[in-house]
């Protein structure tokens, strides 16, 4: 055969073998879909992936983000699980009416997702709760306990111990709201907070992705957002209040829990991760090297951890 002549073939097969091996290609994402649905006159979004016959994880998002901080671990998880994540209203791609038109309140995001586990038909599931999810969960837990099967807390406070010295300035602001404003902004909501709250003190800012921090801030400054945000974090104090309560659940029930933390969180110290053994001593802590969104940096750790921990579970059913 003449040289061309075998250059012609070695290339064909190399074509062929290219082809063969595009066609094996399953997308981990290929279950993921996206959905909205009315609750109460709101469009409420969210995110679904996995088997819907298999055991159901409800999964609530932090500030300022949406279910997006989600996508990540989505298909890391969808094989075996069935994954739901929505947007609360005032986030994401939910409806986001002024709050002359819906109350910002932890009780009402609580009420709406419970609304829309109902509609959904999730009976039973386990609740992973990031930052905000913290207290839109802790309040759908005591709200319907029998529907909670497991928690998962991923750098999401109900003790004391967990609020850094950041707070200091959102307790004036709870205090006196008209006057500490324009520094609460400056503490949470600009755009170097919401660089800062995903960087942290983490030696390897290399990993993180700016576009994690730039499309937060694009999203909290959209027309409306800043009376929506400082509206619904003057209602933050509700779930300081509440840490007791919330502890006397977890005493009391005692859920399988798993916590996720990641160690460079500015606004949330590590102590938050550790005293939930103080309400539920069997609880499994890990200190992640990581920060506020610990899945920025730690997703593969993430997954390991929050499998071994669902395949623990006995007789869960979604």
């Amino acid at each position: 055969m003449s040289i061309p002549a075998t250059l012609a073939l070695s290339a064909a097969l190399a074509c062929a073998t290219v082809q063969a091996s595009a066609q094996e290609l399953r997308s981990s994402r290929r279950s993921i879909s996206y959905h909205t649905i009315e609750i109460h006159g709101l469009k409420i979004f969210y995110r679904e992936a996995g088997p819907a016959d298999a055991p159901t994880v409800l999964l609530l998002h932090g500030f300022p983000s949406s279910s997006r901080m989600w996508e990540p671990l989505l298909p890391l998880l969808a094989d075996k699980y069935h994954l739901i994540a929505p947007d609360y209203p005032g986030f994401g791609n939910s409806s986001a009416p002024p709050p002359s038109g819906f109350a910002y309140t932890f009780d009402n995001i609580a009420g709406v997702i419970g609304e829309l586990t109902a509609k959904l038909g999730l009976s039973r599931y386990v609740l992973f709760m990031q930052d905000y999810g913290g207290p839109v969960g802790f309040r759908m837990a005591l709200a319907h306990p029998e529907r909670t099967s497991a928690i998962i807390i991923q750098n999401a406070v109900s003790h004391e111990q967990g609020l850094s010295p950041l707070w200091e300035a959102r307790r004036r602001y709870w205090a006196d709201p008209a006057h500490e404003l324009e520094a609460l902004k400056a503490n949470f909501t600009s755009l170097e907070a919401t660089r800062q709250r995903h960087l942290g003190s983490s030696p390897r800012p290399e990993r993180y992705d700016p576009d994690t921090w730039t499309d937060e801030y694009a999203f909290l400054t959209r027309p409306g957002q800043a009376e929506i945000q400082t509206a619904l974090f003057l209602d933050y104090r509700t779930n300081v209040a509440s840490y007791p309560k919330w502890q006397d659940w977890l005493r009391k029930t005692r859920p399988p829990t798993l916590v996720v933390w990641g160690k460079y969180d500015p606004s949330f110290a590590v102590a938050g991760a550790t005293t939930y053994r103080d309400d539920v001593p069997e609880a499994e802590v890990h200190i992640l090297e990581a920060g506020h969104f610990a899945l920025d940096e730690a997703t593969d750790e993430i997954a390991s951890l929050v499998r071994d921990f669902l395949a623990r579970l006995d007789g869960h059913k979604g």
